[in-house]
């Protein structure tokens, strides 16, 4: 039986190249994306040979996915259609950004089965949003809201940032509740990380980046949690809030430590044994996956040790934290045998709570969630303590 009931699909290409964009992204030429799509057809090929695999999620994202015109969209739909039984799925997504759909395109995502949309708008202002490299202004978030429920897509998950340059907790209060007045099923907010190879982390460099104190950046997430928790949004995870019911299948996927495929350039799976990364390079990616259908730039090998910590990093993450009864089903033995001084250590400091059933971050862990993390490396020896 096939234990991969997940497939990430990346569309790494974008009309525009926003200023804290790490993801593997390229600025989109139509015979470009025909090469790229063929290349993918092949890599899909290679994992999913055969016809209508049975999966639980698709999620395709970028990049901008409809960054591609219709012909190649379709294009898009129809190998996926080939090689995964698409009514059969529990949540197909896509990630769409403002002022990039029209409704021939929205239609095309609907006849094909889309029931879940992210929503890239991160601020809901004009002056920030060009700060950040964004093509999109806020007039475009309200039009493209209005062309998706009218072509039948109401299952909308609209993104935001904060932590941005020069922004207060009083104008993220107001873009917050702006968003929110869309009254969509789900919102996912995070706060701004600076990576390297970004337009951001050289004005950081250069001392050009003025960004928020940590102590705002704290009030911002206190002001998120209460506010989405005002509009009736429960939070399931450090940075997803939702309507009961409209939680991302998909997310909780990687939350839950499952296994997924991940076809295209750049993309990473997580397959029993091992984790894949795929070639970045487009050039490089489309030679590669077309020769062969593996497009691999490197193969890691996941043991007991590794599979444990991520266990335990990504069930963290989820607000019902780590079901104690399912860490024993997957790895036989209690939690508390091999954590339990981490644990005691924790709860003391506050940032974790233990019930019967869980191990859950509080509030303040939520807060300080990477700290709490750490305590949760193992080595070799710990392991051999329960074996």
């Amino acid at each position: 039986m096939n234990q991969v009931k997940s497939a990430y699909i990346h569309i790494p290409f974008c009309l525009q190249i926003c200023y804290y964009c790490d993801f593997v992204k390229f600025m989109y030429k139509e015979k470009r994306a025909e090469d790229y799509l063929e290349a993918l057809a092949s890599e899909m090929e290679q994992y999913l040979p055969g016809e209508h695999h049975e999966l639980d999620t698709i999620f395709i994202g970028g990049g901008t996915p409809t960054a591609l015109n219709a012909q190649q969209l379709q294009q898009l739909f129809a190998l996926i259609h080939r090689r995964i039984n698409v009514p059969a799925l529990k949540e197909f997504s896509i990630e769409v950004n403002p002022g990039d759909l029209d409704d021939e395109k929205a239609a095309i995502l609907k006849d094909n089965g889309v029931s879940r949309i992210s929503f890239g708008v991160q601020v809901m202002d004009d002056q920030f949003l060009k700060q950040l490299g964004r093509h999109h202004r806020v007039r475009d978030v309200y039009e493209t809201v209005d062309i998706l429920t009218r072509n039948g897509l109401h299952n909308i998950s609209l993104d935001l940032i904060y932590g941005l340059p020069n922004q207060t907790v009083d104008h993220f209060r107001r873009s917050l509740e702006e968003a929110l007045e869309f009254n969509l099923p789900h919102y996912s907010t995070y706060a701004l990380q600076i990576e390297p190879k970004t337009v951001f982390y050289q004005r950081r460099k250069k001392g050009q980046l003025m960004l928020p104190a940590e102590e705002e950046e704290v009030e911002m997430y206190h002001i998120l949690r209460e506010t989405m928790h005002k509009h009736g949004k429960v939070q399931y995870e450090i940075s997803n809030f939702a309507k009961p019911g409209y939680e991302s299948r998909h997310n909780l996927t990687y939350w839950k430590n499952e296994h997924y495929y991940g076809f295209g350039a750049g993309a990473h799976a997580y397959l029993p044994g091992e984790r894949v990364a795929n070639i970045g390079a487009l050039p490089a990616y489309i030679k590669q996956a077309k020769e062969n259908g593996e497009p691999v730039l490197q193969r890691e090998k996941i043991g007991l040790k590794e599979r444990i910590e991520e266990e335990m990093f990504l069930g963290l993450r989820k607000i019902q934290g780590v079901d104690k009864s399912c860490f024993k089903d997957k790895f036989g033995f209690d939690l508390e045998e091999l954590y339990g001084q981490a644990i005691r250590k924790m709860t003391a400091r506050g940032l974790m709570t233990e019930t019967r059933h869980a191990l859950q971050l509080t509030e303040d862990g939520l807060l300080l969630a990477n700290s709490v993390f750490e305590e949760f490396m193992l080595e070799q020896k710990d392991l051999e303590l329960v074996n």
